[in-house]
């Protein structure tokens, strides 16, 4: 049995992380790539805990040893497949504890040489928080503009390119925006949001500057790294700006269009409508949406809110930002991001050299 740190684990393509905690355990925090072999389920984690608790550190444990042997060779094959496949996997638990040893020992004991993360995902975890702040490139290239104006198809048009492209939204699983988990299930957590940043970060090592969108700190139920948004304010800024009614079929393209029939669609725009208009505090317009939503008129919908909630709220956070804005017209995304790249080429000579 043989301990690897997490540096070398991250440095190196050919490991493969396997979780041996529980289902839930590796959904709410998992090393990016890592496969979850459990040796207990969510209930038997449970049951072993509360046997703890009550009766003591030898009960439990034996408890745990007649719920896994039955698994044992169901477990040692998934993780001998996994290293057959070419792969080298690496076991861990929370902590380097006893269940990522009895993994590692009845691999050795099978024969298969098994290699073990130390201190677990909590030292992985731990690494990632004190990398991120000195992975981060000096410079900010910040794209702002109106809820609509396709900054976030612009950024993923300049990733295609190769630029070094922050999509803190796909990190975060979340739009930034009250309806900003429609149709893709619940937001990351810290955990998820900050691994997926770490792993982004190293791809994008040696530029000398990253490219994100201006999110509020918060995203969903994620925040950005304080050394993050400092940058940010002191960024290059892109100001992209399009017609508003390029904006309302953008936003129903996106939020209406793939989900209207769904079951759940109605209902969960119409909670998180009231939620806007009862900050609006207008009887008119409560009236106008209200009409619009009994029709299913969703297009007038997106142009109230836009209109009358959306945009107030974003001009006034422009505020907050110094510095020259360079304006760019995105009623084309493509075209959008061909004219940021251009900027970025001539400002940055390195460009998308650093990261090839």
């Amino acid at each position: 049995m043989h301990d690897i740190t997490v540096d070398e684990l991250v440095q190196s393509k050919k490991y493969v992380p396997v979780d041996v905690r529980s289902p839930i355990e590796h959904g709410e925090a998992a090393i990016p790539g890592s496969v979850n072999i459990p040796l207990f389920t969510n209930e038997e984690r449970q049951e072993i805990g509360i046997l703890y608790k009550h009766s003591g550190d030898q009960a439990a444990k034996w408890r745990a040893m007649e719920i896994v042997s039955p698994k044992l060779p169901s477990i040692l094959n998934q993780i001998k497949n996994l290293e057959d496949s070419g792969a080298q996997p690496v076991i861990h638990c929370w902590r380097g504890g006893s269940r990522s040893k009895a993994v590692a020992s009845f691999l050795e004991f099978s024969g298969i040489p098994s290699l073990r993360l130390a201190g677990g995902y909590r030292a992985y975890r731990e690494y990632i928080l004190e990398q991120i702040p000195m992975l981060l490139p000096e410079k900010a290239v910040v794209l702002h503009g109106l809820t609509g104006t396709g900054k976030t198809e612009i950024l993923k048009e300049l990733q295609g390119r190769g630029y070094p492209v922050l999509d803190l939204e796909k990190m975060a699983n979340h739009r930034g925006s009250l309806f900003g988990t429609i149709g893709i299930g619940d937001g990351h957590n810290q955990k998820t949001f900050d691994a997926l940043l770490f792993e982004r970060l190293s791809e994008i090592k040696g530029s000398g500057y990253f490219i994100i969108e201006a999110e509020s700190k918060r995203i969903g139920r994620a925040a950005q790294p304080e050394t993050m948004v400092e940058r940010k304010m002191n960024g290059t800024h892109f100001l992209i700006s399009c017609s508003l009614d390029n904006r309302i079929e953008r936003i129903y393209r996106e939020y209406v269009e793939p989900y209207k029939t769904e079951t759940w669609f109605k209902n969960n725009v119409d909670e998180k409508v009231e939620r806007i208009v009862k900050r609006l505090k207008n009887p008119e317009l409560a009236e106008e949406l209200e009409e619009a939503l009994i029709k299913g008129d969703y297009r007038t919908v997106i142009s109230i809110l836009l209109v009358h909630y959306y945009d107030p709220r974003y001009s006034h956070s422009l505020k907050e930002y110094s510095g020259k804005f360079i304006e760019v017209y995105g009623n084309d995304s493509a075209k959008a991001a061909a004219l940021i790249a251009k900027e970025l080429d001539k400002s940055y000579q390195s460009g998308r050299a650093a990261l090839t």
